[in-house]
């Protein structure tokens, strides 16, 4: 099982390194990643490993979202399956 994590906001020192400490916190492991920097905006979108998660998917896509908030971040995570049934043509 896998998911779908996208972050976009201002850019801000850290971003990563937050995002990536939750997931290895609730075993959701990193498997590609993809980010920039467009003037003072930060955009990424990563693909993590869910099948290990040591709580319910629904708490991990909470946490993360409140993450953001703290941040100052959109951070919207979605279970892959949902991300290809809204993806395909």
């Amino acid at each position: 099982m896998k998911a779908v994590i996208t972050v976009t906001g201002k850019d801000t020192v850290g971003i990563i390194a937050d995002v990536a400490t939750h997931c290895a916190k609730y075993d959701a492991n990193i498997l590609d990643i993809t980010q920039s920097v467009l003037g003072e905006y930060f955009a990424m979108i990563m693909l993590a490993d869910i099948s290990k998660l040591n709580i319910e998917f629904a708490s991990f896509v909470d946490i993360l979202s409140a993450l953001g908030n703290e941040k100052n971040l959109v951070i919207h995570t979605m279970h892959e399956d949902i991300f290809n049934t809204m993806h395909h043509i």
